[in-house]
């Protein structure tokens, strides 16, 4: 059975962080409510992200109506050119749920992208879309999207003189002198540099993961972990970590010591995150964590036995504990 695309359908969602969930363009309509759209990919919701959905929220503020974001999954150039698509991503859907909502949203519109949506022009798109009352449209300035990007915001202007909508192009948004993107957000992140990347996200950055099962080798040496499936989410370097930790079902915060590598005392050779909650005992398993790194610690190490092992965590706790406590600059 072909999977629907964000045209038409019957794939729908509910409520997700916060927002309400809609993946088609024919259903917009019958929200019946004027909408305002910022528009975008916005890998990451970084700061740039933030001056687009401003717009459209301060648009639903003052006119009334619905803020919403339109955004598409999976991103486009895994669809359009996956040999030039970036390896790693800066969050979930789920993820970009909770942090948008958080910044006013309250509706996002998540079309999956597809071969058929590739190959739509902007024309087409944009006369589906408005056939909902869309009051409001927000982009970066130098956005383009539909086959071959022939929309671009001259386009819009166009289609919004023509179709009664408000378009907001918003300039790009600078830090250190360079333009903020996610391609540099994730070079950061790589580098260690998460000082520079929470300047660009406006927050400290954090990856959002499920509970799976793992071999509860910590259970044995006195500090249970959680171990996080993350996908093909961004990470930064190797190592042993500071964290703080937020529980997405009842939104209870943990500080803990995570470990992100491929755990050499075991031989293992697969790469996974781990964290140690403080003061934590139960079942976690198939909840969502949102797990921020806060300070790196010290790189990961190959032990001569577990006792060596116990013992490096127990200070590698004392040393998380110490550097959690501390004001923050």
């Amino acid at each position: 059975m072909k999977s629907p695309s964000g045209l038409e359908g019957s794939v729908s969602w509910g409520y997700r962080g916060g927002v309400l969930i809609r993946n088609r363009l024919d259903e917009l309509a019958s929200l019946g409510e004027p909408l305002h759209l910022a528009m975008g990919v916005f890998d990451g919701v970084h700061v740039g992200h933030q001056a687009v959905i401003a717009r459209a929220v301060r648009a639903a503020d003052q006119a009334g109506g619905l803020a919403a974001l339109l955004t598409f999954d999976p991103h486009p150039i895994r669809v359009i050119a996956p040999e030039k698509a970036p390896a790693s991503l800066l969050e979930t859907l789920d993820h970009k749920a909770q942090i948008v909502s958080g910044l006013g949203i309250r509706l996002l519109i998540a079309l999956r992208f597809d071969a058929e949506l590739a190959a739509m022009e902007a024309a087409e798109f944009i006369a589906r879309l408005t056939a909902a009352p869309v009051r409001t449209i927000a982009v970066g300035e130098d956005w383009r999207f539909g086959h071959q990007r022939g929309g671009d915001v001259a386009f819009l202007m166009r289609e919004a003189d023509q179709r009664g909508f408000w378009l907001e192009a918003v300039p790009p948004v600078m830090f250190d002198g360079d333009r903020i993107s996610s391609t540099r957000i994730r070079q950061a992140i790589r580098d260690g540099n998460l000082e520079a990347a929470a300047g660009m996200l406006g927050r400290a950055y954090s990856v959002s993961g499920t509970v799976i099962h793992g071999n509860q080798l910590g259970r044995t040496l006195g500090f249970p972990t959680a171990n996080l499936a993350t996908g093909d989410l961004q990470l930064p370097p190797d190592g042993v970590w500071a964290v703080r930790v937020t529980d997405d079902t009842d939104g209870h915060l943990w500080e803990g010591v995570a470990n992100l590598g491929v755990r050499p005392t075991l031989g293992a050779t697969s790469r996974l995150l781990e964290v140690h909650l403080f003061g934590f005992s139960g079942d976690l398993y198939g909840r969502n964590l949102d797990l921020r790194f806060e300070k790196h610690l010290r790189p990961e190490m190959k032990f001569a036995s577990l006792d060596a092992l116990r013992l490096q965590i127990e200070k590698d706790v004392q040393t998380a504990r110490t550097a959690l406590a501390a004001p923050t600059v």
